[in-house]
């Protein structure tokens, strides 16, 4: 079962790093521009070791460059480690009111070779694995936490972080407060360790990232002979997979490139009954947001999109990802995009950037424990779980215990 360590956290000193400016969102949703942004808040910006820039005057790659900022905000008194090792309860509040709170801490990999409990929890698409590997072979940190959603339930109860105040309590640009706290008393601890370890923990966000950790540790291991080490863990946001816990939206699709004059309401009736519900204005999409079914947009029209019985009967579920994966299947070449909501989708169809929408509904927290339980991977781009954590609350070494 998952194992789940306290470590001896690094966190930026507020005196000279205030959190707001040097905090950054996960690394595979930040813009060309939006690292630029980042980058001129602070000249120790999560940013610049989570995605750096190469130094072509002084002849350093990339890597080299995010090794010898993470060295020298340490020499510095940037980066300050916390005594001892530690649990980090974290919450993130959205503007609403609504709060997600988890630990962070250190989740072991399996041994190499060996079945993990640690279950991701849709297919990825291809990306380059080696930019995550070189960034952990030359910083020998993980930098950022992947988001683990533990199956056993009370683990939210072994810690109350309310009782003390928080080390860190920000905003991001968003409105999300983010708030952390530092847990060492030795039961507590224990407790939240215990309870991880009696079920799976659900990979969330950061497959790319568990999957370099686990290529690290293949070669950490190879090199020292099999022993054992800090590569042998990740450092992970822990949440419960409770629907308290987590606020699940889904990723929509938009797709361009299709001929000019192609019938896509043809194309798609045999997968499904497309049923016209009038102009796609925000009344409408409105309406169709909180409907049973899967909705089209195109040529200024909205569609309600009903998966044909024989279709889910093919598929062996119901999930929109994949029933929109294999009614794009059978189309001509296209180009699909990913959008992470509504009025993301919206916006690329008025500027051009799609010819057709299809806006998917989010799985449920059950949905998500169903495929876990039978280690089965949703189709790619399935969730978009929010908030995302910050990059830049506490980094987890592995040259410190």
């Amino acid at each position: 079962m998952p194992r789940f360590e306290p470590f001896q956290g690094l966190r930026f000193r507020s005196e000279v790093a205030p959190l707001a400016q040097v905090i950054a969102p996960p690394y595979d949703v930040i813009s060309a521009s939006e690292r630029s942004h980042l980058a001129s808040r602070h000249r120790a910006n999560a940013v610049l070791v989570e995605l750096p820039e190469a130094d072509l005057p002084g002849g350093r790659d990339r890597y080299a460059v995010a090794a010898d900022l993470f060295a020298r905000w340490q020499s510095k008194g940037i980066l300050v480690a916390d005594p001892g090792r530690n649990l980090y309860p974290y919450r993130m509040t959205d503007p609403s009111g609504r709060a997600t709170t988890g630990v962070i801490g250190a989740l072991g990999l399996a041994d190499p070779g060996e079945e993990s409990d640690i279950l991701p929890h849709e297919q990825t698409l291809p990306k380059p694995k080696s930019d995550r590997l070189d960034l952990l072979r030359a910083t020998r940190a993980n930098l950022s936490p992947i988001w683990g959603l533990s199956m056993a339930a009370g683990v939210t109860a072994t810690f109350d972080p309310t009782d003390d105040e928080p080390v860190a309590d920000v905003y991001d640009d968003d409105g999300v407060r983010h708030q952390l706290w530092v847990l060492n008393d030795a039961d507590t601890v224990g407790a939240v360790g215990t309870a991880v370890a009696t079920a799976p923990v659900v990979l969330a966000d950061g497959h790319h990232r568990y999957e370099t950790a686990r290529a690290y540790q293949a070669e950490r291991r190879q090199a020292n002979g099999g022993a054992a080490g800090p590569y042998d863990l990740v450092m992970a946001l822990v949440v419960e997979l409770s629907e308290d816990q987590l606020t699940v939206g889904a990723i929509h699709r938009t797709i361009s490139g299709l001929p000019e004059g192609f019938d896509l309401i043809g194309a798609l009736a045999p997968w499904f009954d497309v049923v016209r519900a009038g102009a796609a204005d925000d009344r409408t999409l409105g309406a169709l947001s909180g409907s049973s079914s899967l909705t089209l947009v195109t040529g200024g029209q909205a569609y309600l999109l009903l998966a044909r019985p024989e279709m889910q009967e093919q598929e062996g579920n119901d999930l929109d990802s994949n029933l929109i994966a294999t009614a794009l299947a059978a189309l001509p070449p296209h180009e699909v995009m990913h959008r992470h909501s509504v009025a993301e989708a919206m916006e690329a169809l008025r500027d051009g950037e799609g010819q057709a929408a299809f806006l998917l509904r989010p799985v449920t927290v059950k949905q998500i424990e169903e495929w876990a339980n039978e280690r089965r991977r949703m189709p790619p781009k399935t969730t978009f779980f929010s908030p995302k954590p910050r990059t830049g609350m506490v980094f987890r070494s592995l040259d410190l215990p």
